[in-house]
């Protein structure tokens, strides 16, 4: 990568970040603390009325609670844990947000004991249940040159018994990987995470936040900004970025915004301004459904990040190519569901059947469902203004095409009443469940979401653009679909090392990102996960 030189005197420059996902408020932080950007020269622009991206949670304990997802944590995201050591936690500004985590995360242990369901009983997990060609083929992958595997599927490289084993129905359960995602991909989490592999059974190693990750992280940042003085421009979107393109540089020129009043906007670019292009979003285009209702699948059309780099992508082949991430709504689509209950009738069957108290049970697969369904039930309250009496759960639906085992209908098509119906069987509770149900104190909000797989497609090298593009003068790419060597997409520590990868490029910091957690070189774990592997 060529990098013209970084600035150096930053106290004039103003920086526009495009989104408000963890990425771009990870880099107005860093832009503040370590590159010396007034807060005030900051400035967010996202295009919704709320920030977070990916990391949501909102509703109420009368209308209905909705997580669109979580993503997972552990003690290795160093750039993640690193952010977050100095943002005052969102109950007590004494401590921070990481100290806060950690703590919590001490006090419920992942220690799954229901984590895979068979016929509504606990599946056995004392074997990955992998053939000795299976643990070759992972063998192999894990050690394979990922220049190698450019546009290769997980159905490419492992024989269809594979996708029979314990092991990948822990895997795609855990991860949303389907067979038909990247291989290249899969083989970066198999290197990058091997240090859990042999605690995949039981989710061990998987840290969790004290609320929801809306309440736990992205508003303790925002607060943590805006008493820096950066802008926050919601309901304005980018809808254009000027370049002045050549051998020699490449250079942001003016951004082109619509405002909340529909008026549109052009923001010339000085020679000391910047822009952080968040491109592509696994979360936009997302619907709600409601109890009666099926959520609307909608399409790219509908979302102005995939929209913007589309436009921008034309303009230069270093940009990446979108369509190879957001073409294929139906490889990439699932649907996710939470539930809100003013009763303790499921959570205290989940408790007795599992052996788990809330916070430390995790996933629970379905195996024998048709969608491939899965729920977590979290350490409750999972917001801060959740009564004692609310309880909520988080599940979702990996197959969401296929229709249900007693609900004959498509995932897809299916109400939250008729989504709980589903789940209702699968546990063998409906019994249980009726009454609570017919006395109206449950409700479900399922949501569709197209592109919530799409950073796992099948892609190849420049596919996705380099956050700092050769010879990038001014700007740079952030989040799931800029290239970042060595980890793993859909992780949040992915979007904060993009930050750190940007900041410290085009601004002397005196600082280098922090390198990846390099577990695979540790003789203990690869005999440790071996061990496993072979079980």
């Amino acid at each position: 990568m060529i990098r013209l030189d970084k600035n150096s005197h930053p106290q004039n420059s103003k920086v526009y970040l495009i989104g408000s996902g963890l990425a771009s408020l990870a880099s107005a932080t860093y832009l503040i603390n370590d590159a010396g950007v007034p807060g005030n020269n900051i400035r967010i622009l996202e295009q919704d009325d709320v920030i977070g991206g990916a990391l949501d949670g909102a509703g109420d304990p009368d209308k209905g609670y909705v997580i669109r997802g979580g993503r997972m944590h552990e003690k290795h995201f160093v750039c993640y844990w690193d952010l977050l050591a100095n943002i005052p936690s969102y109950d007590d500004p004494a401590i921070s947000v990481k100290e806060e985590s950690f703590e919590f995360s001490d006090r419920f242990v992942s220690h799954a004991q229901a984590r895979l369901l068979i016929n509504g009983k606990k599946k056995d997990l004392a074997s990955f249940e992998l053939s000795l060609k299976d643990q070759a083929d992972l063998l192999r992958l894990t050690y394979a040159a990922e220049k190698s595997l450019d546009n290769l599927r997980i159905k490419d490289w492992f024989n269809a018994e594979f996708f029979t084993t314990n092991f990948w129905l822990l895997w795609t359960s855990m991860f949303a990987f389907q067979k038909w995602s990247s291989v290249a991909v899969m083989r970066r989490y198999m290197k990058r995470f091997i240090h859990l592999i042999d605690g995949l059974p039981r989710l061990g190693g998987i840290m969790r936040t004290k609320y929801n990750q809306y309440h736990s992280v992205v508003l303790p940042l925002r607060r943590y900004l805006q008493q820096r003085d950066v802008h926050f421009d919601m309901h304005t979107q980018v809808v254009d970025i000027d370049f002045s393109l050549s051998e020699e540089s490449k250079t942001a020129t003016a951004i082109h915004v619509v405002n909340q009043h529909r008026e549109k906007i052009k923001i010339p670019l000085s020679e000391r301004d910047y822009v952080f292009i968040t491109n592509g979003s696994i979360t936009e285009s997302t619907d709600n459904g409601s109890w009666t209702r099926a959520p609307v699948l909608k399409d790219k059309t509908t979302s102005g990040s995939w929209m913007l780099w589309e436009r921008i992508a034309k303009k230069d082949k270093s940009f990446g190519k979108p369509g190879v991430f957001s073409d294929n709504i139906d490889l990439q689509k699932w649907y996710s569901f939470t539930a809100t209950l003013k009763d303790n009738t499921f959570h205290d069957y989940m408790e007795n059947f599992s052996g788990n108290v809330d916070g430390t049970g995790g996933l629970v697969t379905m195996t024998d469902s048709n969608w491939l369904m899965s729920v977590v039930i979290a350490r409750q309250p999972h917001f801060p203004d959740q009564p004692k009496d609310v309880k909520i759960f988080w599940g979702y639906g990996l197959y969401p095409d296929a229709e249900g085992n007693f609900v004959k209908k498509k995932m897809s098509e299916c109400s939250g009443e008729e989504i709980l119906e589903e789940l209702w069987y699968h546990l063998k509770i409906q019994k249980l469940m009726k009454p609570v149900v017919d006395s109206g104190k449950v409700n479900c909000i399922p949501v569709a979401m197209p592109f919530i797989d799409s950073l796992f497609m099948p892609c190849g090298r420049g596919d996705r653009p380099e956050v700092l593009p050769q010879v990038a003068t001014n700007f740079a790419f952030l989040g799931q679909f800029a290239e970042v060597n060595k980890d793993c997409v859909f992780t949040v520590e992915y979007s904060v090392r993009c930050a750190q990868t940007a900041v410290y490029g085009l601004f002397e910091c005196g600082k280098d990102v922090l390198p990846v957690y390099d577990s695979i070189h540790n003789p203990k774990v690869l005999i440790k996960a071996m061990k496993a592997i072979s079980r």
